[in-house]
């Protein structure tokens, strides 16, 4: 952990953030990430079955496949980061493999460069989260809770670049503009970032922190993750973390079905929503100061699982424009203080705890895939909705419950 700078505390965390270069190349990075996602996911759904020709069932095939080239390309660079310590090397070959997916979509729009693009390249870019998440953790001057607040301020711009992109993108549709064009601003994004990476991130064996390598080998690191307190830990929140996903893959498609709403809608909703993540991610770190971190993850799904089971039911009301509320509330903590929980599972190891929120994905992903197929042939979006609600409530519960028993044990102790 690197050590606490005098000053650091008198210091709010934007003014940490813009005081630190590196801090300031993460802000950066986490902008134009949230411009790269809100071009390429809300409509991935829409572009490959309305668009592409794909049927529900492949598509349900392209998004295991994605599950597992995330989780694959973010467990071996987590570990590998941990072990040799080639973070800045391993960024820019995350960043080009986003550059390539979405160049390929450009120049050969097909099924087939769509299943490699969001099958293959871009699922492996998405592991930049991680890493990013990682030199905050490394680089930060601040630690513990206050080191929560400076990385809430980063990740919130992370939203920020989301919600700007969907605004233009909003005013975009409204004018004419197709729905393919997103990969242009999401080819934008990656490039910026792809330099950003270059002539910014910190040169291996450079930094002012230490960053010690760990040098153990993949085997035992995986042995490690797959103890049962961490196992365990990482199934539940990846349960409650489902209607997350869900919801990302339903809300073009529903907003498709409905009689009074557009893609720009779709756009505004998602932008709405993001808006809302802002203000929550600058409160989260004040009440995980009073709240365990688990307790508050078991909220957020509660929240994001009732959103989502109104989602189709409201869709075609007025009501349904109040639910970006409970939505960014809750969808800020579950994109927030999972890294956090794991890093804490895993101390001294960050790349490690990148591993777990690629593992973490997997379980979101593979849930998502099978619930879209299983629960769209049986009783539509509406079903989906349900059945994903649920587990997501399964998720939190179980989290909630794990984690008081963990702590009336160190009660007992005591």
């Amino acid at each position: 952990m690197p050590p606490i700078h005098p000053k650091a505390r008198t210091l709010s965390p934007t003014q940490t953030v813009l005081r630190h270069k590196t801090l300031r190349l993460i802000a950066a990075c986490m902008f134009f990430l949230g411009m790269h996602n809100a071009s390429l996911y809300p409509y991935q759904s829409l572009i490959a079955i309305e668009r592409l020709g794909m049927s529900e069932t492949v598509f349900a095939v392209l998004l295991v496949v994605a599950s597992v080239s995330a989780v694959t390309a973010s467990v071996l660079f987590g570990m590998l980061t941990d072990q040799h310590g080639h973070r800045r090397r391993i960024a820019i070959v995350t960043c080009l493999a986003s550059t390539a997916g979405i160049a390929l979509v450009l120049l050969r729009p097909s099924g087939l460069t769509f299943f490699l693009a969001q099958g293959i390249l871009l699922p492996a870019a998405w592991s930049i989260f991680g890493q990013l998440s990682t030199l905050v953790r490394l680089a930060s001057p601040t630690s513990g809770r206050a080191g929560d607040a400076v990385f809430g301020t980063i990740r919130s711009l992370l939203s920020l670049g989301f919600l700007a992109t969907l605004i233009f993108w909003t005013f975009a549709f409204a004018a004419g503009a197709d729905e393919m064009a997103v990969y242009y601003s999401g080819g934008i994004a990656s490039v910026i970032m792809v330099l950003l990476v270059a002539l910014g991130w910190p040169k291996d064996g450079q930094t002012t922190w230490d960053d010690p390598k760990s040098g153990v080998s993949l085997r035992a690191a995986l042995r490690d993750i797959a103890r049962p307190h961490i196992l365990s830990r990482l199934l539940l929140i990846g349960t409650l973390s489902v209607p997350g996903a869900l919801f990302f893959v339903l809300i073009s498609l529903v907003f498709d079905a409905s009689s009074v709403r557009s893609s720009g809608d779709v756009a505004l909703y998602i932008g709405m929503m993001a808006g809302w993540e802002i203000p929550f991610m600058l409160i989260i770190p004040r009440l995980t100061a009073h709240v365990r971190r688990g307790t508050v993850l078991a909220a957020a799904a509660v929240l994001y699982a009732l959103q989502l089971a109104l989602m189709p039911v409201l869709s075609d009301t007025f009501f349904f424009w109040l639910l970006p509320i409970i939505s960014g509330a809750s969808g800020s903590v579950i994109v927030m203080l999972p890294i956090a929980y794991f890093q804490d599972l895993t101390p001294g190891r960050p790349g490690s705890a990148s591993a777990l929120l690629a593992l973490q994905k997997l379980t979101v992903d593979v849930l998502t895939a099978v619930i879209f197929a299983a629960g769209f042939a049986l009783a539509g979006f509406e079903g989906v909705a349900l059945i994903g609600s649920a587990l997501g409530l399964a998720g939190g519960l179980g989290l909630y419950l794990a984690d008081r028993h963990n702590w009336l044990a160190s009660q007992v102790a005591r």
